[in-house]
């Protein structure tokens, strides 16, 4: 037994460091989309062929998983499911992601990394709108949500408005940047970040839609590959009427099929995978926490690599957003603490237990083991009149 203490110790701490370090490397996984898709478009790919392309990738990756992990518990595909599926795969696949890949392309892929961490707010924004969120003004940490939300949305004003002087924190020559590409991301500087901005309002409006959606077709992995290949027949089409030379869809053994296949497994396969796991033992609160440093990752790299410029308006910007973000996570995750003391203690209304939801189900019925522990009371059903 003495022997096997420190290895059951060695086993615990790496349990407690591995959603950590996945989360980190899922970051760098990010911050290298960004540098090779700005590449790609820099060498002249259509960010709408790259959007479909990308998708193309996504549904191969995950098609394949959703086929084997979920062919038990997946749903019957409704036309009012289809339909939501149809909107869900123009606002990411499409709309979405050809806003956010113009929007890098006027700007940089550093300004873009900043710029998208004012998504958990415009997400917050929404949220109340479909009266998702409450927010009760009395409680410090429910009004932090909505301070945190206009303070995310002041730093991605002030990025807009203001530039300011150019901060060399490295010094490189290398990567593609020039002197033309540095006049046309200043004339399109506040075109750019407002179809960012858009992009961003695209994403939000994804995550409130698939949240309704989820609930009338719980199969994640399913859900998320007819997205995909919606978004692929949709893109397509776009692609079509946008892009008139046929030969804008040859792509060969260089940075536009990298940004392709990059972005479609690393961002699009592998994050939904990881993301989802992480969630179920951490919570998303704890996700969230992790994009600012896609940001930080993304300004070295598009240093070194591109040879970007970073502008003091995008500094103060970006701590802004950064800062508004934490306020908006701390906030939400006080709210959740709150709610289930509440739910716990009889003096504030509440009871000694949790929600119960009643569900008739045979007693060696495995179809609800995935539901968290005493959140649900299994009402068997009765055999008492039968003879054993």
């Amino acid at each position: 037994m003495a022997d096997q203490t420190p290895s059951v110790t060695l086993c615990l701490a790496m349990n407690k460091v591995k959603p950590y370090l996945a989360m980190v490397s899922l970051q760098f996984g990010y911050a290298g989309m960004y540098i090779i898709t700005m590449v790609s478009l820099k060498h002249g790919m259509s960010h709408y062929i790259l959007a479909v392309y990308r998708h193309v990738v996504a549904t191969l990756v995950i098609a394949p998983c959703a086929l084997v992990l979920e062919r038990k518990i997946r749903p019957k595909l409704t036309l009012p499911i289809f339909l939501r599926i149809v909107v869900l795969g123009f606002l990411e696949p499409v709309l979405d992601q050809n806003l956010y890949y113009l929007g890098m392309k006027y700007t940089s892929a550093t300004f873009t990394s900043a710029v998208i961490n004012v998504l958990p707010a415009i997400t917050f924004i929404m949220a109340m709108i479909f009266r998702l969120e409450t927010v009760n003004v009395k409680k410090i940490h429910s009004l932090a949500k909505v301070i945190g939300t206009a303070i995310t949305v002041s730093g991605a004003m002030l990025m807009t408005l203001y530039k300011g002087p150019i901060i060399n924190f490295l010094r490189s020559g290398g990567g593609i940047h020039h002197g033309t590409n540095s006049e046309t991301s200043d004339k399109h500087w506040v075109t750019g970040t407002l179809m960012l901005l858009a992009s961003c309002c695209g994403w939000s409006g994804f995550f409130i839609l698939q949240s309704f959606t989820l609930k009338m077709y719980p199969a994640e992995l399913s859900l998320s590959s007819l997205i995909c290949l919606m978004g692929v027949v949709e893109g397509a089409a776009v692609s079509l009427v946008m892009e008139r030379d046929m030969s804008a869809w040859k792509i060969g053994f260089d940075s536009r099929l990298l940004a392709a296949a990059y972005s479609g497994v690393v961002c699009s396969g592998i994050a939904y995978y990881v993301q989802g796991v992480v969630i179920k033992e951490r919570g998303p609160v704890f996700v969230t926490s992790f994009s600012p440093l896609c940001m930080i990752i993304t300004a070295v790299l598009g240093a070194l690599v591109l040879g970007e410029l970073i502008h003091l308006g995008s500094i103060f910007g970006a701590i802004l957003i950064v800062f508004g973000l934490y306020t908006v996570v701390w906030g939400k995750s006080k709210d959740r603490k709150s709610s289930a003391e509440s739910l716990m203690t009889p003096e504030k209304g509440g009871t000694n237990e949790l929600p119960i939801t009643n569900i008739t189900a045979d007693a060696d019925d495995d179809s609800i083991i995935n539901r968290p522990a005493g959140l649900i009371k299994i009402q068997t059903k009765s055999y008492l009149n039968q003879e054993t």
